[in-house]
């Protein structure tokens, strides 16, 4: 990757400008790739929820006999009757799911009497917490930045997405997916968007004149949101990822100065993420004062794995940072096989460990692939859950990072 050219600073991030790293697809190679080929719609998906307090909107009603007005059965195939002033008479419960999208279920399979229960796609009714919460900004020179709200609100509370399990499906392993370098290519983030299914999360550049309203339609479609920092690399000479980068040897005022300018640059972000930065994450005193500004605005962290000399899990657990690590860099050979083999080492460790964490770039190859999959997952008796519910809740690596040390 060649270093950054300052000619563009806010069109050409994180590395835009030559191949990356044979470890990892680069960030570069979203714009060279012009777009994300188109894949099948999103699926609605219905199934019965048995929590309430995951999001899910559901009815519980009574039905009572009544008797019916006299008239002659209309044809199953045709339209309903009319009444004696014209009106139409009622519709079947059939043509009722056919006109609404919403399915319909008795209580046992039975007919009324008896309780209904009242089944809503997942995109109906799914609203993520409008971005920016005022209670959770404060302002900056260089524009809103999230802060924890004076009720204790917290950004990777507030503007997370539910994680939507269904009751077949409870207690079942979950799985967890970050899409990373969104933001980078107009065309190509509105494909991720549209083909990754809602609980997939969505990492974007801190760059471009379009990334704020890219956030937006993404978290409008029920993707949370990460935003991705740039962190030094240890050949950060050629491989530069784009200004504000944050550096080992900036030193504290100078790093966290560069850390408001990035976080500044859209709102409703759950948490932040490193974009390379082996150098970066590997150095305890640079690294910290990074952390610890994190944890205080009521952020997640999520490291992506990319380096085993990262500190993040160890640091996390002594700054109350609530942090995950990836389990599986899902395209670090960016092959289709290899790609899907990966896919199954994520779904192992999910099985193996009851939750799992995979990371990849949004290249249109991946994203093809990571859809299908990821689509597939509950018929394989997965769940598919959004990052923010695998960090606090997942009993897995992300439990063992982000817990607090052990009292001594």
């Amino acid at each position: 990757m060649t270093g950054f050219h300052h000619g563009d600073d806010l069109h050409r991030p994180l590395g835009v400008g030559g191949p990356g790293p044979a470890r990892r697809p680069s960030l570069a190679a979203l714009l060279a790739t012009g777009g994300i080929l188109a894949a099948a719609g999103l699926v609605a998906f219905a199934s019965r929820f048995d929590d309430p307090m995951a999001g899910e909107p559901y009815a519980v009603a009574t039905i009572d006999r009544r008797p019916a007005p006299a008239a002659a059965p209309a044809p199953a195939t045709g339209p309903a009757p009319a009444t004696a002033n014209g009106a139409a008479g009622p519709l079947s419960a059939s043509q009722i799911e056919a006109q609404s999208g919403v399915k319909i279920v008795r209580n046992g399979g039975a007919p009324p009497p008896g309780s209904l229960i009242i089944e809503v796609p997942e995109t109906i009714g799914l609203h993520l917490t409008p971005a920016p919460d005022p209670r959770l900004v404060e302002k900056s020179r260089y524009g809103l930045l999230p802060r924890i709200g004076p009720d204790g609100a917290r950004p990777a509370e507030i503007y997370a997405r539910p994680p939507l399990v269904p009751a077949n499906l409870k207690g079942a392993p979950r799985v967890a997916l970050l899409i990373g370098g969104l933001g980078l290519n107009e065309e190509g983030t509105a494909e991720a968007i549209r083909q990754l299914p809602g609980a997939v999360t969505l990492g974007f550049a801190p760059y471009g004149a379009a990334v704020e309203r890219q956030v937006a339609a993404a978290r409008e479609a029920g993707h949370e949101a990460i935003l991705q920092l740039p962190m030094e690399p240890f050949d950060y000479a050629v491989d530069n990822p784009g200004p504000h980068t944050l550096r080992a040897s900036a030193g504290e005022a100078q790093t966290l100065d560069d850390l408001h300018w990035l976080m500044g640059r859209f709102p409703g972000y759950v948490g932040v993420s490193n974009y390379l930065g082996a150098k970066f994450t590997a150095d305890e005193s640079a690294l910290s004062p990074v952390l610890r500004d994190i944890a205080d605005r009521g952020l997640l962290y999520v490291d992506d794995g990319s380096s085993p000399r990262s500190l993040a899990g160890s640091l996390a657990g002594r700054l109350n940072l609530a942090a995950i690590s990836a389990d599986v860099v899902i395209d670090a050979a960016p092959r289709p096989q290899a790609i899907d083999e990966a896919l199954l080492r994520l779904e192992g460790l999910a099985r193996a460990n009851g939750a799992a964490l995979g990371v990849a770039a949004a290249l249109p190859a991946t994203v093809e692939r990571v859809a299908r999959w990821a689509r597939s997952l509950e018929g394989r008796g997965l769940a598919l859950t959004p990052v923010s519910a695998i960090v606090t809740r997942g009993p897995g690596r992300a439990a063992e990072i982000a817990a607090p040390a052990a009292p001594q």
